[in-house]
């Protein structure tokens, strides 16, 4: 699918028409609406998230959280994804902090059950996604016209439609800004890396005698990486489970294995002289070239406007364009796993290994002498076949550290333009149209992997008659590659250029079109003092996204060393929905009920290519008396597949596995081990000496399925609010949440199919799905490989899972004068999980629940502490400055059980590389940020940061015990800070 024009005239379209509606909104939370003190003019409408119901007075039963700008700019945020994957009701996704994983974007995951199931708005509508999964992008979001930022945790589905399962996050813009402001800062690490520089200017006014106001703003970001080899605790790569020095059987000098022969076995490491091999003893440290912080740069402008053509009308529009690149860096690639032909004669196989390849071929001596000698290819000059030439398959794993790093380049394009009216039916009822459509390009451009084709090329080698050595095959400038040379003599420029310096591009296209009829206000009667509120509406939205890739990328294992392959696809859907809520004041004003209130909502959602499905919900609010207010909500909310879990082709990638069950003697010693490991295709030769998966990853397949349905979840939240009358200026909550999701979309982990097979008892290939969904290398027999060799773990997407999670949040906010000079402001806000269990296959006794709340391992992907808590105390010094401590308490996690019964314990004692150490736990941490502010003059505020105060440095528990997102560098950068301190500074001029 090609991206449309408009895109390429995303600029100038915004320039144009900028543009959004006027209404401001106030949070329903206890932090925010129950303690805003500005009342709502005469025919202002407030729009609260969780609600269409346009209400100056709506109080919702769902909590909403509240993330203001004043916050921002005390932390000195640069990203949105930077602040909320730290909210307490979130877990880390993919962002700045993911390097071998990142796809260019940066995405939320609220309450841990997966970022495609919570929903991203801007001033409550749709923005165009980044890619097939639907997500957007966050990357894209403008912060220097963000106002504040609304959270929703829990089923929205009803009023938002499908992908809000988790809640949603509602970035709200400024509403009639005036003036201009200017926007710049700058951020360094103690260690002086990671800087990073923001600049934005942001203009606006009032026009047509104050009918219409228009706001423009245009913005610039730079961020620099931040290497793991610049920090002591990820210098060196460490094997979670033996504590001793990890990394890469994809080494320099090589590891070789192979061939398939009669002859005693060739498995084992170059010498460092590179004479002969001996036992596997030096991996490759690969953590040095790997990154904590990926490079970031971005251009973006936004523009909105308003305009009342009379006093029934008013048109509205919203524009952004945003063009970002961020940049991944991995270490040096190289020829890694594929099996690769080789000719005895090549002059680069040292001797002694030469015969080492004879012996296992069973060549005769007369035989080898022959074959290593002959100073031709497969034909002789005559055209002839050499009948003295051999050529042989073996895996020759040398890392290619002479051809530098593997860099993938993510630039994205983007635009989306909003345009609507909105008026007034009658005094009471309102009504509001608006269209969005927005487009998304995202172009990755790879470099250092070798091409297969190319390196296969360049290995067939024989003497080029004068003493040097070219190829056989001498097409395409072919130049020869020496796997079997120590670090230095890979070969000459050449042949690096030929066989690695090469690009690969894909591009990504997705696009979103919506149109949305809304009318709502206050019903001609009422139970009680006030009228009974309602909204009636409909969505239609259309949805399409594609891939594009050179003929490299999506060719399973053309480019070595880079992954699963991205194969051309075009997926698109068209969805319609008919929603309603009802707002009801059952009673006012009465002994007993101030207030009580209930709410109910329904949503009709037909999808072209899933089918149709009801979600609804039903919740109120009792306040038995002033101050204290009791809230609950139910509600029934369903997510349809999105494109890429039913359309992408199945491609094979990696992910992390420490153990693998059949490498190593363990075979040797139980005969029907042996038989299931050779029954997933292990040839016989291999059983007693399989190596365990290189650098603690193996291959894994994952794509589409079209036959996915919607996933079904009930939610359901039940809390108060206190704000009592004795002390004004102080607010608390307690909510309660619960979703359990039945049909879940998922894939079973990795521990769910080596403990179904190996674990089980049932070690029958036959008779064990389990064990059927693992095939093995057909030359090495383990589970790492080319992936157009070996598929691996075949994880397959079926509406089996199960999800539960519940927990507490916790709010407190409280505001004093001390004198007349300085007064004291303190929040304090917390989530408790209690748990986030995951099943692959409901009600499979072989399919466990897993509950990776406060737990870590390949299954749980990125960290979910069982407490957060995020509080804030500031000291206000009349109109003059602030200071401000922000402290960030996450408590301590632990091995998952069900990872030790799999794989065992990780590592404790006294490793070579750290000491004395446990990777089994990762304590509590706390950390501490400090903000002064200054206001220097009426239109100058100057803001001084230091992030982690105190210098934290993140638990060391190796590298091969969570997943590859999330666990890199022998920590969990994307959980812990890997940074360390920071300085900021900002200053803000307005005008």
């Amino acid at each position: 699918m090609k991206i449309s024009t408009n895109l390429r005239l995303g600029v100038g379209t915004i320039a144009l028409g900028l543009a959004l509606s006027a209404t401001p909104a106030f949070a329903q939370d206890a932090g925010e609406a129950e303690t805003a003190t500005d009342e709502p003019t005469s025919g202002q409408t407030i729009i609260v998230t969780g609600s269409r119901i346009e209400n100056p007075n709506l109080k919702l039963s769902s909590p909403v959280g509240v993330v203001s700008e004043t916050e921002l700019q005390l932390r000195q945020i640069n990203n949105a994804e930077q602040f909320l994957r730290e909210l307490p009701s979130a877990v880390p996704s993919i962002g700045s902090a993911v390097n071998n994983g990142n796809g260019g974007a940066a995405f939320v995951n609220l309450r841990g059950i997966g970022s495609q199931r919570n929903l991203v708005l801007l001033d409550g509508r749709r923005f165009v996604p980044a890619d097939e999964t639907g997500r957007v992008d966050l990357n894209n979001i403008p912060l220097a016209v963000i106002e504040r930022t609304e959270v929703l945790t829990g089923g929205a589905t009803t009023t938002y439609g499908a992908d809000a399962i988790s809640g949603v996050v509602n970035f709200i813009t400024k509403k009639d800004f005036e003036g201009v402001q200017v926007d710049a800062s700058s951020l360094i690490t103690e260690r002086g890396d990671g800087l990073t520089h923001r600049v934005d200017v942001t203009m606006g006014g009032n026009f047509a005698d104050g009918r219409g106001n228009a706001v423009f703003s245009i913005g610039y970001q730079k961020v620099d990486e931040v290497f793991q080899g610049d920090r002591s605790f990820s210098e060196f790569n460490v094997d979670s489970f033996t504590g001793t020095a990890g990394g890469s059987s994809n080494a320099v000098p090589a590891v070789i294995i192979g061939p398939p022969g009669p002859g005693p076995a060739v498995v084992g490491q170059i010498n460092e002289a590179g004479t002969d091999i001996g036992p596997f003893d030096r991996p490759f440290n690969f953590n040095p070239f790997n990154i904590f912080q990926t490079p970031f740069e971005r251009y973006n402008i936004y523009g909105s406007a308003n305009y009342e053509v009379s006093d029934a009308v008013e048109l509205f529009t919203q524009g952004v364009f945003s063009r970002q690149t961020v940049s991944t860096i991995i270490a040096p690639g190289g020829s890694f796993f594929n099996t690769y032909r080789f000719n005895l004669n090549n002059p680069f196989i040292p001797e002694a290994i030469a015969q080492r390849f004879g012996n296992r071929l069973g060549l005769t001596p007369a035989q080898y002498a022959a074959a290593r000698n002959t100073p031709f290819g497969p034909t002789l000059p005559n055209g002839a076949a050499n009948p003295d030439y051999v050529e042989f398959g073996a895996q020759v794993r040398r890392r290619s550290v002479e051809a530098g790093v593997r860099f993938s380049d993510f630039t994205t394009t983007l635009f989306n333009l909003v345009v609507g009216a909105r008026g007034g039916i009658t005094d009471d009822i309102n009504w509001e149209v608006s269209a969005t459509y927005g487009e998304s390009e995202r172009i990755q451009r790879q470099g250092g992997f070798a091409r297969l084709d190319r390196l296969q090329q360049a290995v067939l080698a024989i003497p080029d008659g004068s003493g040097g050595v070219r190829c056989i095959d001498t097409s395409r400038g072919c130049a020869p590659i020496n796997l079997f040379g120590t670090e230095g003599n890979l070969g000459s420029p050449e042949a690096i250029g030929f066989a690695f310096n090469l690009t690969q591009q894909v591009v990504d296209t997705s696009e979103i079109g919506t149109v949305s009829g809304l009318i709502s206000g206050d019903l001609p009667f009422a139970i009680s003092s006030t009228p009974v509120a309602f909204a009636i509406g409909a969505d239609y939205r259309r949805y399409a996204t594609g891939q594009e890739s050179d003929e490299a990328s999506q060719t399973p294992g053309a480019v070595v060393g880079g992954g699963g392959a991205d194969p051309n696809f075009t997926g698109e859907y068209e969805n319609i929905d008919l929603f309603g809520e009802l707002i009801v004041p059952l009673l006012e004003g009465v002994p007993f009920a101030e207030s009580l209130t209930l709410e109910l909502g329904g949503r009709y959602s037909d999808i072209n290519i899933v089918g149709s499905e009801f979600t609804w919900k039903a919740g109120g609010s009792w306040e038995p008396v002033q101050g204290l207010r009791i809230r609950g909500n139910y509600s029934r909310a369903a997510r349809a597949p999105n494109i890429g879990e039913l359309f992408f082709p199945a491609t094979t990638g990696l992910d992390n596995l420490a153990v693998d069950p059949c490498a190593g003697a363990a075979p040797l010693s139980n005969p029907q081990l042996a038989a299931v490991c050779q029954a997933q295709g292990a040839p016989a030769g291999t059983i007693g000496s399989i190596l365990q998966p290189a650098a603690g990853q193996i291959n894994v397949t994952t794509g589409g399925n079209i036959d996915l349905d919607f996933e079904i979840a009930k939610t359901w939240t039940v809390g108060f609010v206190a704000t009592p009358a004795a002390l004004p200026r102080l607010s608390f909550s307690v909510d309660y949440f619960n979703i359990k999701l039945d049909g879940a979309i998922n894939s079973p982990e990795i521990g769910d199919i080596i403990d179904g097979c190996y674990a089980s008892g049932n070690l029958n290939f036959g008779s064990n799905p389990f064990c059927q969904l693992i095939e093995r290398n057909p030359l090495t027999g383990g589970l790492d490989g080319a992936p157009s060799e070996l598929r691996g773990l075949l994880l397959n997407l079926t509406n089996l899972g199960r999800i539960k999670t519940d927990g507490i949040d916790v709010s407190l906010n409280w505001g004093t004068d001390i004198t007349s000079l300085i007064g004291f402001d303190l929040s304090v806000n917390g989530t408790w999980t209690n748990q986030n269990r995951f099943q692959a296959i409901a009600g499979s006794p072989t399919s466990p629940f897993r509950n990776c709340v406060g737990f870590y391992s390949v299954n749980c992907d990125s960290i979910q502490p069982e407490f957060v808590f995020d509080t804030r105390g500031s000291f206000r010094f009349d109109d003059d400055a602030m200071l401000s401590l922000r402290w960030r308490y996450l408590s301590g996690t632990e091995q998952e059980p069900l990872d030790i019964a799999s794989q065992g314990p990780a590592f404790s004692g006294n490793s070579p590389v750290f000491g004395d150490v446990d990777f089994t736990q990762i304590p509590s941490e706390s950390y501490f940020d400090l903000t002064a502010q200054f206001y220097a003059m009426d239109n100058l505020t100057l803001t001084l940061t230091v992030t982690n105060l105190f210098d934290n440095q993140p638990t060391v528990v190796g590298s091969t015990i969570g997943t590859t997102a999330f666990n890199s560098g022998n920590v969990f950068p994307s959980t812990y800070d890997a940074l360390g301190r920071r300085y900021s500074a900002a200053v803000q001029f307005r005008f």
